[in-house]
């Protein structure tokens, strides 16, 4: 019998303690795009790996390579390959070729084309088991092959290529998982009709790299040194960096759909992210712990907006699109080649401390690296020729987990030694000695403990180790993917058409792509004028006079960035003004989309808004509790509350959750909402009501043809919205209009019909509610950016 003579020939070589001991049952490993290029560089070799470390094990092994060329040629092509694979170097040679020699017998080749070939090789793999009088453990399909034939292949696969009940079925799948969030929710459905969530393992070989693999048993380890100092209160900045000196030359077709944000920083860095700000869970050996762990570190990063990044292209890179691509001579691609994002994390553990999150093509060096870099209270007299860096507390302090290349060229953990000792498992990390000339971040190595692998392991070797051990941990579950697209996609949206800053590529880069952080927001430290990958030339007839009114009310109009700044300044001043005249500064502030921009201007810009004497109240407010993230409140919250030292009993939402029930009229939730105005503001008279509007002319939740609110004596009111959730509380628009001053926000081109609308129509609320704001002895003022007005 086949296996049993494989097997006789490695116990033959001491592989194998006794043929009896192989009572485990028997595993069939089936490579898709087993032709490939990552087949041939890594995957194989992993495989090769994993029969090494594991035909002792007591489990036994088949290799079937697939692929849609025919056999022959196939076959060729894969065998071609096989010859190549080369055994560590601490693996004896006599040792290592029967053990290659036994895995080529071991591996086969087949095309997997139609429904029938899967059939055919499910009745193959059923044969040679039951000849060999072997039970079936499990089956592993490693899909090496674009995600367009993910569901194709799955669809065979559960069809007629399932192991039968009692054995297990890992499906490995490789990224890319979706282009944003929509895309991978939809490949994640497709997939899970075919497949439970145990059964798939999707890889981000990242994960396999060991310096990133070690980061939760390091923290794990060392919990006696780091809880003390792995938070907000010791942690300066986090900088996770992978740079490259390749460009995309040869891969444009790949790169034009993704970028560097979707290929580098949403999976690589960000898992990396996620090992360092969640939270440890009480077992890092449990995986269903960490994976929970690592969803609950997800939910806490504060959302991304555009001013999070910043983005550049390398100057060759539209020229290689053109040439390869077959583009026109003037197509301009806004593919970001080079991307610093920074994230926060508003967890109790991490709130303030920037992550730092960079990648790029075309840099001066290959390298990769995760560095924690902890906070300097020290003074020290001494010199610093003469500091001694092990007691010294002026030496910088950091923890570095290096991935590779680089002046280190290899995996490490490296610790200052005025921070402490790290403990490290002595059987996977030794201490590295006779390095003393190399610097890492300008201090000579001498400064840290620095540990390597004992044995260098390629990422696709511990991966696929980590598939046979059953360790979901290091792979990507549904749920982890939507929240890291969830979080990575609005980004995307807003910086699809934004310019790039062209750089020449390698050392001639100089300073051009160093950024900065400023008030929560990066920007490039160069403040030189950048080239405008697609500079627009205005003729004459594109210019449009714009008066200074609206509805024969003041206008104030720029561009979005600039009108927000010109609104946030004109709300300070109010603001200012109302508390020396009065002593508090009633401010009320609508929900919606368009404020956020606002709110986070006033928190990150404007320290000398007086926020002590300032009360908060909330135009209108969704029927849904205020912790729900479509609540008014939370977003209010999210964006400013929480950055802001607004005094608590000066924030006042609206009561739409009472008696563990959403705006029912018999609670009284309005009456208590009027009755709260009443009580603190002087006449019912805010200082300042902010208002937005709606493409149907809403505003606030005031829509046409509502039946309360519009008219009448009530100054708080439940209205019903045309889009879900339906169910709203509301000021009513005699109330807003008792107002000091109102000021309308109007942003983005989708407002340019309504805004239009607007300009020709006179007083008809029942129409267009906004068209009712009108304070009648206040003062109204519109805030219209160019889109909105122009179009």
């Amino acid at each position: 019998k086949m296996l049993q003579r494989v097997l006789c020939t490695v116990l033959f070589v001491g592989a194998l303690p006794s043929l009896a001991e192989v009572s485990q049952g028997h595993i069939s490993v089936v490579l898709l795009g087993a032709t490939g290029d990552l087949a041939k560089k890594y995957l194989w070799q992993g495989l090769f790996q994993l029969y090494m470390d594991q035909v002792s094990s007591g489990h036994s092994f088949t290799f079937h390579g697939a692929a849609l060329t025919a056999l022959e040629p196939g076959q060729r092509l894969m065998f071609d390959v096989l010859k190549k694979l080369a055994c560590p170097p601490d693996e004896s040679p006599d040792r290592c070729a029967v053990l290659k020699d036994q895995f080529l017998k071991l591996s086969q080749y087949h095309q997997l084309k139609t429904a029938e070939n899967y059939t055919v090789l499910n009745r193959e793999i059923e044969t040679l088991l039951r000849q060999e009088g072997l039970k079936e453990a499990g089956r592993i399909f490693y899909f090496s092959v674009p995600p367009f034939a993910y569901t194709e292949i799955a669809r065979h696969i559960n069809s007629s290529c399932r192991p039968p009940p009692g054995a297990w079925l890992r499906v490995v799948l490789e990224k890319p998982f979706g282009h944003d969030l929509e895309s991978a929710q939809q490949l994640a459905a497709e997939l899970t009709s075919f497949f439970k969530e145990e059964e798939m393992y999707r890889v981000d070989h990242y994960l396999g790299k060991q310096a990133v693999a070690h980061i939760l048993p390091f923290r794990d380890q060392n919990r006696q040194f780091l809880d003390p100092i792995w938070n907000r209160h010791h942690v300066e900045r986090v900088e996770i960096v992978l740079k490259e000196t390749v460009d995309a030359k040869g891969r444009t077709s790949f790169y034009e759909e993704y970028g560097v944000i979707r290929d580098v920083l949403q999976n690589h860095l960000t898992e990396a992210l996620m090992f360092l700000t969640m939270e440890l869970p009480a077992n890092v050996s449990r995986a269903e712990e960490v994976l929970q762990s690592k969803l609950q570190a997800f939910q806490s990063l504060r959302g991304l907006q555009k001013n999070s990044a910043v983005l550049g292209q390398y100057r060759a890179y539209a020229s290689q699109v053109q040439e390869e691509l077959q583009k026109a001579q003037d197509y301009v691609s806004t593919t970001p080649t080079f991307a610093g994002v920074l994230i926060h994390s508003d967890s109790l553990r991490w709130e303030g401390v920037p992550f730092l999150l960079t990648s790029g093509k075309a840099l001066d060096e290959r390298v990769g690296y995760v560095r924690v870099l902890f906070k300097n209270r020290a003074y020290c007299t001494q010199s610093e020729t003469l500091r001694d860096a092990q007691h010294s507390q002026c030496k910088a302090k950091q923890i570095i987990f290096y991935i590779g290349h680089g002046a280190l060229d290899t995996p490490a953990v490296l610790v200052s030694r005025n921070l402490f000792r790290p403990v490290m498992p002595e059987d996977g990390w030794r201490e590295a000695v006779g390095l003393s000339d190399l610097h890492i971040f300008g201090q000579p190595l001498s400064d840290y403990y620095v540990y390597r692998p004992v044995k260098e392991r390629d990422a696709y070797s511990v991966l696929i180790s980590n598939i046979y051990h059953a360790r979901k941990d290091f792979f990507i579950t549904t749920e982890n993917l939507l929240a890291s697209w969830g979080f990575w996609t609005p980004l995307l949206d807003g910086i699809s058409h934004q310019p790039l800053r062209l750089y020449p590529g390698g050392v001639e880069n100089q300073h051009l792509l160093d950024f900065e952080m400023v008030s929560g927001e990066v920007a490039f430290t160069l403040a030189e004028p950048v080239e405008l990958l697609n500079p627009s030339r205005l003729m004459p007839s594109d210019y449009r006079a714009i008066q200074s009114k609206f509805r024969q009310s003041p206008l104030v109009s720029a561009w979005s960035e600039e009108l927000i700044s010109q609104l946030a300044s004109d709300i300070e001043k109010t603001a200012s003004r109302a508390v020396a005249e009065s002593g508090q500064f009633h401010l009320a502030l609508s929900g919606g989309s368009s404020p956020v921009v606002l709110f986070q201007r006033l928190a990150r810009h404007h320290y000398a808004f007086p926020w002590k004497h300032t009360h908060i109240w909330l135009v209108d407010e969704r029927c849904v509790p205020l912790t729900d993230t479509e609540s008014n409140f939370f977003s209010l919250h999210n964006h400013l509350l929480q950055n802001v030292r607004v005094p608590y009993f000066n924030v006042h939402p609206m009561p739409v959750h009472l008696n563990q029930r959403l705006c029912v009229e018999e609670d009284g939730g309005t009456e208590l909402y009027a009755k709260e105005i009443t009580a603190l503001v002087g006449n019912a008279s805010f200082d300042l009501v902010l208002l937005g509007v709606g493409t149907d002319g809403h505003t606030a939740s005031l829509f046409p043809r509502s039946e309360n609110g519009l008219e009448g004596a009530q100054t708080v009111v439940l209205t019903e919205s045309p889009v879900k959730p339906h169910q709203r509380m509301s000021l009513s628009l005699p109330l807003i209009n008792r107002a000091r001053q109102v000021f309308v926000l109007v942003l983005g081109k989708g407002k340019h019909h309504i805004t239009t609308l607007l300009s020709r129509v006179g007083h008809e609320p029942r129409k267009w509610p906004v068209s009712g704001v009108s304070p009648s002895s206040g003062r109204l003022v519109w805030y219209v950016d160019y889109e909105a007005l122009l179009g």
